[in-house]
């Protein structure tokens, strides 16, 4: 279901992602969810909702990194 706020974000990407981040996770997974709507437009057996987790972790990833050092996530630099 999609996300209104950041705040209804699960606690794993609150507790985890930089304020930037949650907002990049919360606008990705939501357009997915409305992209990813039928069955068919999935890979394999995975659900609306792993999809869209699946999209929103790597719209993440393409600003963000796990720092090795303190494993907190961090904007990337360019």
């Amino acid at each position: 279901m999609p996300y209104k706020k950041v705040s209804d974000l699960p606690d794993n990407v609150r507790e985890n992602l930089p304020d930037h981040a949650q907002e990049i996770y919360k606008e990705a997974f939501n357009s997915a969810w409305d992209q990813y709507d039928q069955p068919e437009e999935r890979h394999g057996d995975a659900t609306r909702e792993e999809t869209a987790h699946k999209v929103a972790w790597s719209a993440v990833k393409n600003d963000y990194e796990k720092d090795e050092k303190s494993g907190r996530w961090k904007r990337k630099s360019r």
